[in-house]
C-alpha cells in the first residue's frame, strides 16, 4: 500500500468536504482535479495498480492491493458525512451513502438514499440476465453531455458540504 505524504486523514480532521475517488475505470478524474483546485478541497484517488495523478498538495494517490473489493473498502473505511465519493460501482455508493456520504456517478448522476435500492435491484436483475445467458446492453457511450453533468454535481455537492461545514 502506498500513501502520499499527506495523508487523507490529515485533512479530514479539518471539517471540511474532501473527495474519494474509485478511480480504475474514472473518466472524469480531471475534470475532480480543476474543481478541487478551484475550491481547495483534497482529493484521494484510490486504485488497485499506480495511476499518474498531479503532483498537487491536495491531491493523494492510494495505491490498495489487487485484493475483491480492496479500492471498495479502502473507501468505506474512509467515507463519511462529509466525504463527496465518486464512483460508478453501484454496491459500493450503497456502502457510503448508509455512512452519510455524497455519492456521484462519473456520468453525473447522484445515487441518493431514495434511489440506491432500485439501482441495487437493477443491477441484480442485469446480472441474473447475464448469467442465464442474455444478451443485455451496457451503458450508452460516456459522451460531453455525461461530462458536463458530472460537473454540474460535483460543484452542486461541494458547495452543499461546504455550506455545512461552516462553523
Amino acid at each position: 500500500m502506498r500513501s502520499d505524504p499527506q495523508p487523507w486523514h490529515v485533512r479530514a480532521v479539518e471539517n471540511r468536504p474532501y473527495i474519494l475517488v474509485d478511480a480504475d475505470a474514472c473518466p472524469v478524474k480531471d475534470e475532480i482535479y480543476r474543481v478541487a483546485y478551484r475550491l481547495g478541497i483534497p482529493v484521494t484517488v484510490v486504485s488497485n495498480a499506480p495511476l499518474r495523478v498531479p503532483q498537487h498538495p491536495l491531491i493523494t494517490r492510494m495505491v490498495v492491493g489487487d485484493g475483491f473489493d480492496a479500492a471498495d473498502d479502502w473507501i468505506v473505511e474512509r467515507a463519511d458525512a462529509m466525504a463527496i465519493v465518486v464512483t460508478a460501482d453501484i454496491l459500493l455508493a450503497d456502502r457510503c451513502l448508509k455512512l452519510g456520504a455524497a455519492v456521484i456517478a462519473p456520468n453525473g448522476k447522484p445515487f441518493t438514499t431514495s434511489s440506491i435500492d432500485n439501482a441495487v435491484a437493477v443491477r441484480a436483475i442485469m446480472a441474473d440476465l447475464r448469467a442465464g445467458g442474455d444478451r443485455v446492453g451496457g451503458p450508452p457511450p460516456f459522451g460531453k453531455e455525461d461530462r458536463s453533468r458530472f460537473l454540474s454535481a460535483l460543484d452542486a455537492a461541494l458547495m452543499r458540504a461546504l455550506r455545512q461545514a461552516r462553523p
